[in-house]
């Protein structure tokens, strides 16, 4: 007997529901909130998770159903938190060695498997959200957003784009431009960065990384300190090729942000219609004012002094950027710029364990309650300038009702103290990240 059409559509739409299992949730029971925002924590709260997404939040008691995998985790004494995001990362260089990398021997396979490592880590620190600045981390993101690999979610940038000679050109002296005799750089065959002149190939580097997926653009402005060919004080690249990626970005509905120190290549790049500064220790105080009046991001970080084994090079320019960090920051306060913070850690794959310390150096300037705002509202409002092009649509970096459930529970109150974060494998009892528990230890 052939069954009526409604009849038969409601048949099988009760069959995929019956097979489609309801989404997972999870009740935190008196906790005390740190919003993102607030400068204290709120009084006892009880937060339902349903699903990725922040269903409730009610000092009243919340009646949940009684299937076998809902989640209680009893809060009493403890801090609902966002899950912090680290602005500044590059998670494929920052998990080998410089040696590791140049070796004759080297294999990208084994680079990347160290990346998706230290990706699981960051996420165990807490980091459920990061903005990669540069290197090949377009496939660990693939891997990570289709559950096959652990790790925060990842805003790629891709390649870094660098005028030759320019802080990204990371040519070794044996290497000769791909222009004059030469062939393509490890470094580009890598996916590290594009050396590209011109309008035309800043155009197609920028274009390229837009096409892999990048949800900004990360072009070399100026020089750098830790490399040796270019001089901290150098501009890199001209108006029209700055000009050129800001617009093939701008068409794309999403933004550059540069790495630079000094304020003549900050005034062209913000000139350009960059969005972001990186770094920018060596401002001065009218060039900081004129980014908080244009409302410019500035991605400080608190840099510490090249080791002794550098070459001295690189450890005169890595300490006049230490230098002139606390001017920088006490003029970006003056001056009300936007700020957001990373750790931006590079070839030293034992350092990577201090990403939560790393925060610890703000308090020079800043209250634990401005620092915790700073490591969740504030850089998830930076995340979000991608529009479009952000992977990740939702509300990230606040607890509130609608939002991402990215959330940390807290052995402790961090704004009375903010060292316990400095200890997350003891002081972090539950790890939430897209309303999955990935770690749980809370009594």
């Amino acid at each position: 007997m052939k069954l009526p059409f409604s009849l038969t559509f409601l048949l099988l739409t009760s069959l995929a529901s019956a097979q489609t299992p309801p989404p997972s949730t999870t009740l935190f029971t008196n906790v005390r909130i740190f919003d993102g925002k607030s400068d204290a924590l709120s009084a006892p709260m009880n937060v339902l998770i349903r699903g990725n997404t922040i269903a409730k939040i009610t000092p009243d008691p919340i009646p949940t159903d009684k299937r076998g995998d809902t989640k209680i985790i009893d809060g009493t004494n403890k801090t609902l938190m966002p899950g912090l995001i680290d602005n500044h990362v590059h998670l494929f260089m920052g998990a080998s060695s410089q040696a590791q990398m140049l070796a004759l021997n080297a294999k990208p396979e084994e680079m990347h498997a160290r990346a998706a490592k230290e990706a699981e880590a960051m996420l165990m620190r807490g980091f459920t959200a990061v903005r990669d600045v540069g290197g090949p981390v377009f496939d660990l993101k693939k891997s990570i957003d289709g559950g096959k690999s652990s790790g925060p979610r990842i805003y790629p940038s891709g390649a870094m784009v660098s005028q030759t000679s320019g802080h990204g050109d990371s040519r070794t002296p044996d290497e000769k431009s791909r222009r004059f005799f030469g062939k393509p750089s490890k470094g580009e065959l890598l996916g590290v960065n594009f050396i590209a002149d011109g309008r035309d190939e800043v155009l197609t580097a920028t274009r390229e990384n837009l096409r892999y997926g990048a949800t900004q653009i990360k072009v070399m402005a100026g020089g750098g300190a830790a490399s040796d060919y270019d001089p901290l004080d150098v501009t890199q690249y001209t108006l029209d090729e700055m000009k050129a990626a800001v617009e093939a970005a701008d068409d794309w509905g999403t933004y550059v942000t540069v790495h630079a120190y000094t304020a003549k290549a900050v005034r062209r790049a913000v000139e350009a219609g960059v969005k972001c500064i990186e770094h920018g220790q060596l401002l001065d105080e009218d060039t900081i004012k004129m980014l908080g009046e244009k409302g410019i991001w500035l991605s400080l970080q608190v840099l510490d002094p090249a080791p002794p084994t550098a070459l001295e090079n690189v450890r005169l320019k890595k300490q006049q950027v230490v230098d002139g960090t606390n001017n920088a920051y006490q003029w970006a306060k003056k001056h009300h710029v936007k700020l957001a913070w990373g750790s931006d850690f590079l070839f030293n794959p034992a350092q990577n364990k201090n990403q939560n310390t790393d925060l610890l150096k703000l308090k020079q300037w800043f209250t634990p309650a401005e620092i915790l705002k700073m490591a969740t509202h504030d850089n998830a409002q930076l995340l979000a300038l991608s529009g479009p092009r952000n992977p990740y649509p939702g509300k990230l970096g606040i607890v509130e009702e609608g939002a991402m459930a990215d959330l940390l529970l807290v052995d402790g109150d961090p704004i009375a103290n903010l060292e316990i974060l400095s200890d997350p494998a003891k002081n972090l009892l539950a790890i939430m990240k897209d309303g999955q528990l990935l770690k749980n230890v809370s009594p």
